[in-house]
């Protein structure tokens, strides 16, 4: 069985930190097993992106899938660069790590990224939409940012008052219990 992880939360210190880069030599006999960790543990929250971060591991490690026209395609991100951005998109957004809180968050309308796939393979992707999204969220990750960080003072502001209010509940569901 593959083993679920507990999604870290708004507070810690793993959120915060810049993640270090993956030595894809070094790491890839270990990579297929935390792939397939990182998935399920996605699924199972019912999110869209997971970077290694929010399972706990400082590494530039994300899995994403939007599944576009509602069929699955799986994408891995390791040690992903955004190499263009262009346009604007204002939509709600949440994230694994910030359970119960959504807010209008800003960011680019189209984004080209270049990382290493699951098989040390440089790719670039494009993504619009959704994906573009996707792709600005799990980055902000792997340097240590949440989407709360993109929001203006007044919002931030008015998002924690709301978080302060959802971190009670948490205590009641603490991380991993299901």
């Amino acid at each position: 069985m593959t083993m679920i992880h507990r999604i870290t939360r708004h507070g810690e210190l793993v959120l915060k930190a810049k993640a270090k880069p993956v030595v894809f030599g070094e790491f890839k006999k270990d990579l297929p097993k935390l792939l397939r960790e990182m998935w399920a543990t996605m699924h199972k929250a019912n999110g869209v992106g997971l970077a290694a971060p929010q399972i706990g591991l400082s590494l530039r490690l994300a899995v994403i899938d939007v599944k576009p026209e509602g069929r699955p395609k799986p994408l891995v991100l390791i040690n992903p660069e955004i190499l263009e951005a262009a346009g604007t998109q204002d939509e709600e957004e949440g994230c694994l790590s910030v359970p119960g809180l959504f807010a209008r968050v800003r960011r680019h309308g189209k984004v080209k990224v270049r990382a290493l796939n699951e098989h040390g393979i440089p790719v670039e992707m494009t993504g619009t939409g959704l994906l573009a999204r996707a792709f600005q969220h799990e980055i902000d990750h792997l340097d240590g940012k949440l989407f709360l960080d993109r929001l203006s003072l007044v919002s931030r502001l008015k998002a924690y008052a709301v978080l302060r209010e959802v971190k009670k509940g948490w205590a009641a569901h603490p991380p991993g219990a299901r």
